[in-house]
């Protein structure tokens, strides 16, 4: 997304300066599993600076504040065991002057940091800066020098940058990243925009429980504590902060999750595994709940089983609901979300355009279509918005996201609101955008529920079931007097999951065939 913050333009040019002080010893996306965790340590050598720099104030002497926080690790948010020989130095200068075996060095000192402060341990100490691959270093120790040379020219103290340093890192890497390669190692990178526009339209309050079970790095719970701030500015009244969970698959996306926790200095909990298959987060035996829920798994997962879905012991997927088809684990996805939402929770989901509208107007059945028919007549979706086109960096297909809530108004029960956004975004190179004014104006009309010409309608559930529940926003709301026909890379998208479908199908009646002898 292009930026007019002078600040943050400055805060990328650091970091692709980094990231190109090592360019070639590594495949670039895993450029980020080194510069990541270093960026995070300068921040917390910076940081423990500023708090040193507190304590020697009131006690005479750098050399006092660092006895007095070895003595009382409590004196500080993080302890790190770096005393410069001169104690008047930068605690970050115990890494810079490595000079000798840098890799064991970093590695070393790494996991001393982790050893006094549980917290970390498991997140700082991950990477082995001295790894090698068939005998051949993976980071020398010459690029690795170039690294901390290039990281050493910014300061990340208290005062000198935000705290969401870490979450912007690698929002910004992940993004060059992928545009050098489009794609981004198999990792899912939602606009920030896009975050931005769910996290608003979700309202979070202080205090409420936030939960994504496919978190990433966190941007979008961080999303949601950013918005929900912003919402309490000006009102005379102590904010809670909000309680943030998450539950991330990728070990290193884990551990970058909780870094940005960490660096947030924000409450919550980032558990490791599979969510689909043993969600973490359970109470009393059954499935946790929360005041709201954001998510963007990946789209159209096909390695779910119909199995998966019966051997449930959560009842995440009702009766009438359920198995979605293999090709396709999107609105699997959103069961999950709703069975993790409490009495009054509201929800926000990226999905695949495909699964608003796939099956509807096919004849006979069809098992997705089935599921979203469940939530329509359930009234459990509030809203629908179909996103501009080349968003995504894995794919320029729009995107929707969609909009659950388990106690819709009166006045808006039987109805769906509907917002075609495709026609709402700058062009960028090499992916669009959508403008600061952009996402103001689609959280306001998302939040009002604001029906205007071209872009939004409240559409009632007779309707609906009229188009045999499709709910794409496409359907129901032409942008331009010129056009007639949907996309072209939303029906590309929709026949590859069709035809794998009827694949899957034939492979099927193929093994009841044989089982018959026919």
């Amino acid at each position: 997304m292009a930026s007019n913050n002078g600040k943050d333009k400055s805060l990328e040019s650091w970091i692709w300066d980094a990231a190109c002080s090592i360019r070639g010893a590594k495949d670039a996306p895993k450029y980020k599993d080194y510069i990541l965790p270093l960026i995070f340590t300068k921040r917390l050598c910076d940081v423990f600076d500023d708090e040193l720099n507190r304590i020697a104030a009131e006690v005479g002497s750098r050399k006092k504040a660092f006895q007095l926080a070895k003595a009382d690790h409590k004196l500080v948010r993080f302890y790190l065991p770096l005393v410069p020989d001169d104690p008047e130095q930068p605690v970050w200068s115990v890494i810079r002057k490595l000079s000798d075996k840098i890799g064991e060095g970093v590695t070393t000192h790494m996991r001393a940091i982790a050893r006094e402060n549980p917290l970390l341990q498991g997140i700082i100490d991950r990477v082995d800066f001295n790894a090698t691959t068939h005998g051949q270093r993976d980071l020398d120790d010459d690029r690795l020098s170039n690294l901390i040379e290039a990281i050493s020219t910014k300061r990340l103290g208290l005062d000198d940058v935000e705290a969401d340093i870490i979450g912007k890192s690698y929002e910004y890497l992940i993004r060059k990243f992928a545009e050098g390669g489009g794609q981004s190692a198999g990792e899912f990178y939602t606009p920030p925009e896009v975050g931005t526009i769910m996290s608003r339209v979700l309202q979070p309050e202080p205090g409420m429980e936030i939960y994504d079970p496919t978190c990433g790095s966190g941007g979008l719970l961080i999303k949601c504590e950013i918005a929900m701030e912003e919402a309490a500015k000006g009102k005379k009244r102590t904010v809670a902060p909000l309680k943030l969970y998450g539950q991330e698959y990728i070990a290193e996306t884990w551990a970058m999750a909780n870094m940005n926790m960490i660096i947030h200095d924000m409450e919550g909990q980032i558990e490791i595994g599979d969510t689909f298959k043993n969600p973490k987060f359970r109470s009393k035996g059954k499935l946790r709940t929360f005041d709201r829920v954001v998510a963007n798994p990946m789209w159209n997962q096909d390695w779910f089983t119909e199995a998966d879905y019966d051997n449930d012991e959560l009842d995440r997927f009702p009766t009438g609901a359920g198995f979605p088809g293999k090709s396709s684990a999107d609105w699997g996805w959103v069961q999950h979300m709703h069975a993790s939402l409490n009495d009054k929770g509201r929800a926000a989901v990226v999905l695949d355009t495909g699964a608003a509208s796939r099956g509807s107007g096919n004849a006979g059945t069809n098992k997705e279509k089935g599921v979203r028919q469940w939530f329509v007549d359930h009234d459990l979706i509030e809203s629908v918005l179909y996103l501009p086109e080349n968003l995504f960096y894995n794919t320029t297909a729009p995107g929707i996201v969609l909009f659950l809530n388990r106690a819709k108004p009166k006045e808006r029960q039987g109805k769906v609101f509907l917002v075609n956004a495709s026609q709402v975004f700058a062009k960028g190179d090499p992916k669009n955008f959508i403008t600061d004014e952009g996402i103001q104006r689609l959280a306001d009309t998302l939040i009002g529920w604001k029906e205007e010409e071209k872009l939004s309608r409240i559409v009632d559930h007779a309707e609906l079931k009229k188009n045999d529940y499709n709910i794409s926003p496409s359907r129901y709301i032409r942008t331009s007097d010129a056009e007639t026909y949907r996309p072209i890379a939303e029906i590309v998208e929709e026949l590859k999951v069709i035809e794998a479908e009827a694949r899957e199908t034939d492979k099927e009646l193929k093994e009841i065939l044989e089982k018959i002898g026919i």
